[in-house]
């Protein structure tokens, strides 16, 4: 029986890996899949990993139907076996209301990979509609962490190496690197605690280094 799975974790969690991982091991086996992303940090129809993976995709806009697109691919004599759909977080309710009929309806596995939450700790459309209908939900195991060592559970946004908790839902940016300086959009994973105090990597070490108060006063 085909299956709708839900792969899910904060950023830096390895996600578009699996969704690469699991193309391949599918591919592998003979199997026919179609990848879909939106959004992707490397540009349109592209499926990337931080680990410097890989693989064209499909770009899903924001009016794209599956099940149309599907059903008119098998009946032009096309192969669907599975779909991987990374970046799912931004995809619509309506959408994932789609992948949801082709697994019943057509009993094509579909395996969607994405974020739970956005900056502001609110969930995303698509994710919040997937929890709702996935047949499986996995949080991957791989843990991402916040700079102090603990388990990173929120995603944080940052403008110019400084966190903000308003504005556009969907920014492209990608997670800042230590060594290099901040860039105008970018993101940061932080444990719930950093996340509320907004203490971001940057601003700790600068708290850190900040003089001491004197002693009087």
């Amino acid at each position: 029986m085909a299956e709708l799975h839900f792969f899910t974790g904060t950023m830096d969690s390895g996600k578009s890996t699996l969704a690469l991982q699991t193309n391949h091991n599918h591919a592998a086996r003979g199997r026919v899949g179609k990848l879909f992303t939106t959004h992707d940090r490397a540009g349109e129809a592209t499926v990337s990993s931080r680990l410097g993976l890989a693989h064209d995709a499909m770009e899903v806009p924001e009016d794209f139907d599956f099940w149309r697109y599907v059903v008119t691919t098998l009946t032009q004599g096309g192969r669907v076996d599975y779909l991987i759909c990374d970046e799912a977080q931004f995809y619509t309710r309506d959408q994932v209301d789609q992948l949801a009929k082709i697994v019943d309806e057509l009993q094509i596995d579909v395996f969607a990979f994405g974020i739970l939450t956005d900056f502001r700790t609110h969930l995303f459309e698509g994710s919040a509609r997937l929890v709702e209908l996935a047949d499986r939900m996995n949080v991957l195991q791989v843990e991402a962490l916040c700079w102090c060592g603990k388990r990173a559970t929120h995603n944080a946004r940052t403008e110019n190496g400084v966190m903000v908790v308003e504005g556009e839902v969907i920014v492209v940016g990608d997670v800042d690197k230590a060594d290099e300086p901040p860039a105008d959009v970018a993101y940061e994973v932080l444990c719930r605690q950093h996340h509320r105090r907004r203490l971001t990597a940057a601003r700790a070490k600068a708290v850190s280094l900040a003089p001491e108060p004197l002693p009087f006063g």
